[in-house]
């Protein structure tokens, strides 16, 4: 009997070498590079990463990984800095296509458009290059700033783009865009016409006659229509583009901020089996009935689900239409001193209605509200649907905040709202904010610290395609908040780099109730990472907005390099 059980110890012995020198099939270890877990109020570092297939199994001290994962593939990073993948806590992904594929009207130093001069002329060379056939017959372009040129375009500076083919600018906002003569006329726009509620369409001074430019409700839809694709052909181009786009800054989960027919399109995109990043989508209040369907579920389908519901409350705080409750120093052609830009839903009634709505279903509700009055209208709402309904689990998130007072963040922290904060206007338009709200308020703009301080959670975001998709740029300016003439506004406002980068990783995955699988660098965890240039802990926090992606992994398999 002691001879077989040395013989039977034995062979057991041998069998367990034999199964430790096989090759472990799909298990990767990363190493040699600062790996940043993201777990814990400070920056935890590890020797090394595992994964296997799309799950992290390991992180810890090298020699244990190499010892418990031998023969697995190896990747040097090479000094190199290991993330989470990225999760912006608001972004458009239906509209990347647009921004991806249209001409890029964006002012330094994301583009090169300054003037109105240099819009004419990317629109026409954008035209002559591509053909209006991409966007059903306009020429479409993404991206301008009134606050560079001084000024809105107007249907006489489009006409100069072509007379043959409608045309289409969209603001920087988002929330504005601008026809030429032709494209008015497509759309009904005439010296009949009446604004739309939550709308306007501005006129040619002492008439009736259209001037080119619309606002809110009277432009979105419009966009929206233009530029969000239906046939299976355009789909696969513009989502494969918005994709593309995404995949190239950090982004693994990348959210579509309001979902209307674009719904459709993203389940199109996502049955084909061409979505890698994973979609969650917020569907637009004025269609609750999609919110119905199968495709709202906590758990993906081929990278797809309805995650709740988008309210809009007001507009854009740099184009002039978010709602304040004081007048701004500096209002639009054709406003009166008195201006204070104007609600989307002037009925609190159908406002809380919306609210109640989304609390008695118990859908995550997004809310972009830029103005104060905005906000207002918000809080209060919110504040009556859960007394009605209870407080909960809900995440209700405020959208951007741009013109967010001091006491209202002690009713976000009260009513448990995640604050979702724009830090990149702190750049693109500090200055342009200081004079039109003064130079006290302007300055305060995205009191985001303020704001993790009494909320204990907050995300930031781009809101792409409003600016580009870059989440350095986003880290830069929540750090830094410089303007673009170059002074500091707000200091006190600042995030540290660890707080920023949790506010588009862990943080992120919180708010989109996704913190159990992705945001962090831990055993369990999908593995979706990102590679970076540098580490944004280590380096000159004026060198953030440098740092480039270097590549991108989706559930464990690598979907992005950078070309060298």
């Amino acid at each position: 009997m002691r001879k077989l059980s040395v013989l039977s110890l034995t062979l057991l012995i041998f069998y367990a070498c034999k199964e430790s020198t096989v090759v472990q099939e799909n298990t990767t270890v990363y190493f040699n590079g600062d790996i940043i877990t993201m777990e814990g109020e400070e920056p935890d570092y590890v020797e090394a990463l595992v994964t296997k297939e799309d799950t992290i199994v390991y992180v810890g001290p090298l020699q244990d990984a190499k010892e418990q994962f031998k023969n697995a593939k190896e990747v040097d990073l090479q000094g190199k800095t290991l993330l989470p993948g990225f999760v912006d806590g608001h972004i458009h992904f239906s509209s990347l296509g647009a921004q991806a594929l249209g001409a890029n009207l964006l002012a330094d130093p994301d583009g090169n458009v300054n003037t109105i001069d240099d819009l004419v002329t990317t629109l026409k060379t954008w035209a002559e290059n591509n053909g209006p056939e991409i966007f059903d017959g306009w020429i479409v372009g993404v991206g301008y700033d009134d606050a560079i040129f001084g000024e809105h375009p107007t249907k006489e500076d489009l006409d100069k783009v072509s007379t043959e083919y409608p045309v289409l600018a969209i603001h920087i906002s988002g929330h504005i865009s601008v026809m030429n003569s032709l494209g008015l006329e497509k759309m009904g726009y005439t010296a009949e016409t009446q604004d739309p509620e939550g709308g306007k369409i501005r006129r040619i001074e002492g008439t009736n006659e259209p001037n080119g430019v619309l606002e809110e409700l009277a432009s979105i839809p419009m966009s929206f229509k233009l530029t969000t694709p239906t046939t299976p052909e355009k789909i696969k181009l513009f989502f494969n583009a918005a994709q593309d786009i995404a995949l190239s800054f950090g982004y693994t989960t990348v959210q579509e901020g309001r979902a209307q027919a674009s719904h459709e399109s993203l389940t199109t995109f996502a049955e084909s089996g061409d979505l890698i990043v994973d979609v969650p989508a917020y569907i637009d209040y004025s269609l609750p009935e999609i919110m119905e369907t199968s495709w709202y579920d906590k758990n993906y389908k081929d990278h797809y689900r309805i995650a709740g519901y988008k309210l809009t409350l007001d507009g854009s705080p740099q184009g002039r239409t978010a709602w304040r409750t004081e007048p701004y120093l500096v209002p639009p052609p054709g406003a009166g001193k008195d201006y204070k830009g104007y609600p989307a839903i002037p009925d609190d009634n159908k406002v809380q209605e919306i609210v109640d709505n989304a609390y008695e279903h118990e859908w995550q509700l997004l809310c972009h509200a830029n103005g104060d009055a905005a906000i207002d209208q918000f809080i209060k709402t919110v504040a009556n649907a859960v007394e009605k309904y209870g407080r909960g689990d809900r995440r209700t998130t405020l959208i951007h905040g741009q013109y967010l007072r001091y006491d209202q963040i002690d009713s976000l922290a009260k009513y448990d709202i995640i604050p979702s904060l724009f830090p990149m206007h702190t750049f693109y338009w500090g200055d342009w904010h200081r004079e039109l709200i003064g130079e006290e308020k302007g300055s305060h703009i995205s009191p985001i610290k303020t704001a993790l301080e009494k909320c204990g959670i907050v995300t930031s975001h781009t809101d792409a395609p409003i600016a580009l998709p870059n989440l350095m740029m986003i880290m830069w300016t929540t750090v830094n908040r410089v303007t673009r003439s170059g002074d500091i506004i707000a200091p006190e406002e600042a995030l540290t780099p660890y707080e920023a980068l949790k506010s588009i990783t862990i943080w992120g995955a919180y708010q989109h109730f996704e913190e159990d699988t992705k945001g962090s660098l831990k055993k369990g965890k999908l593995a979706d990472m990102v590679v970076l240039s540098e580490n944004p802990l280590k380096i000159d926090p004026m060198k953030l907005k440098d740092i480039v992606v270097l590549k991108t992994y989706k559930n464990g398999e690598l979907v992005y390099t950078k070309n060298q």
